[in-house]
């Protein structure tokens, strides 16, 4: 981190600041700003980068492929001790958590490797498990009238859904959550803490695929062990990357959705009771919240001279495909800026578009609805018990860390 990284900004069009707390909490307005007087901004900040805002452009650079590359997608780079070890991976063994971290033909084959876990039909099968979660967690605090709707809750799903898709302990998400900041989070600004989180969860996946080659299962890790591209058989660091991405891509988004979702009901009363009243709306209401409160940028690296607009992007420039943003836009929703809970034409971008959207849409749709479902069953009177103290990430993920609430016992 620069002295000039935490310096205020003074103009977002030519200085922005993606980790600028006032952002963070709340970068609407920035980005209506922006997309009226330069809807692709840039900045030099945290490596430099361009920061489109307006939908079209967004669909456009995701069809950018090559020129705009999916092989360094941290929106904040790495330190120069870790790029070089990345570097070093690259070459030895290619792609470091595909098929996230890779351009086609390559992502293509990871993808499909993937997919089959994620289909609708396979998501519900962990339902039951979700569901019986969900009660555990609530039955913790229920008594006590209050608790934090993030951490006692919404962060608490995930990693126990995807420990037990992957054949883990699902009471180990505690680890995983610790883990998961490390590297997403609190990692982003402290280089420190995303070197030593990237290792522990690598050598976890290390230990835990040795196991399973010697001892399979039917779980996700046995049969990633089990599959192959062009028949050869996958290597143990690509194995340890997809279950790397899988555990870290589907935690923090996920509970950062969840999450928002709350924090908006304790704090909009009106659509509290509504959505309390017609559960009906669930459906449209969760697409809703994915649209208004999308948690995910990704990065790209430019590889060929693009244009786009005004901005001219040149091979090493970072692009931040910011499709928060992009949901944002007045061009392709009415009253953008409003959330409406029974809005009927909502082609959100929040899992992304294209080669690259969100294997996990599935999985992340079905902890949402019911995470809601359930607490909105078992409490539906709730608010903010102090909204001073609710506290957000931003950056990769953004989302609520902290979100206090109270309710009648």
């Amino acid at each position: 981190m620069s002295d000039d990284d935490q310096c205020p900004v003074k103009d977002w069009a030519t200085d922005y600041d993606i980790m600028d707390p006032d952002y963070v909490c709340d970068p609407v307005p920035v980005w209506k700003e922006l997309r009226e007087s330069c809807p692709i901004a840039h900045t030099t900040r945290w490596g430099g980068s361009w920061l489109p805002t307006k939908y079209a452009d967004l669909q456009a650079m995701v069809r950018m492929v090559p020129e705009l590359s999916s092989r360094s997608p941290a929106v904040i780079p790495p330190a120069p001790e870790l790029r070089a070890e990345l570097v070093a991976e690259l070459k030895e063994y290619g792609s470091e958590n595909p098929p996230i971290t890779a351009d086609p033909p390559e992502q293509i084959a990871y993808r499909r490797l993937i997919l089959p876990f994620f289909t609708p039909k396979a998501v519900e099968v962990h339902r039951e498990f979700t569901a019986r979660l969900c009660h555990e967690l609530i039955d913790r605090f229920i008594d006590a009238g209050s608790c934090d709707a993030a951490a006692d809750y919404a962060q608490q799903i995930p990693p126990r859904v995807i420990a037990q898709m992957l054949g883990i302990d699902p009471g180990r998400g505690d680890e995983f959550t610790e883990w998961t900041r490390g590297v997403l989070e609190l990692g982003q600004t402290r280089p420190e803490l995303r070197r030593k989180y990237r290792l522990v969860i690598r050598d976890f996946f290390a230990a835990l695929v040795t196991e399973r080659r010697s001892s399979p299962g039917e779980d996700m890790v046995s049969k990633l062990i089990k599959s192959e591209i062009d028949g050869e058989p996958l290597s143990d660091h690509t194995v340890i990357g997809m279950c790397n991405l899988l555990l870290v891509a589907g935690i923090d988004t996920t509970w950062s959705s969840i999450g928002a979702a709350l924090w908006h009901f304790a704090g909009h009363p009106d659509d509290r009771r509504r959505l309390a009243r017609e559960p009906e709306l669930f459906g449209t209401a969760i697409e809703e919240m994915l649209r208004f409160y999308s948690p995910v940028t990704m990065a790209r690296k430019v590889t060929a001279p693009v244009t786009v607009g005004d901005a001219d992007f040149v091979p090493g420039d970072k692009v931040l495909l910011n499709f928060p943003a992009a949901n944002h836009d007045p061009e392709v929703f009415e009253n953008p800026d409003e959330v409406v809970l029974d809005r009927q034409r909502n082609r959100h971008i929040a899992f992304g578009v294209g080669i690259h959207r969100c294997a996990g849409s599935n999985l992340a749709r079905m902890e949402m609805d019911v995470a809601l479902r359930i607490w909105f069953d078992r409490l539906p009177e709730f608010k903010l018990s102090a909204p001073a103290k609710v506290t957000w990430a931003g950056g990769q993920v953004r989302g609520p860390r902290s979100v206090p609430v109270v309710f009648p016992v």
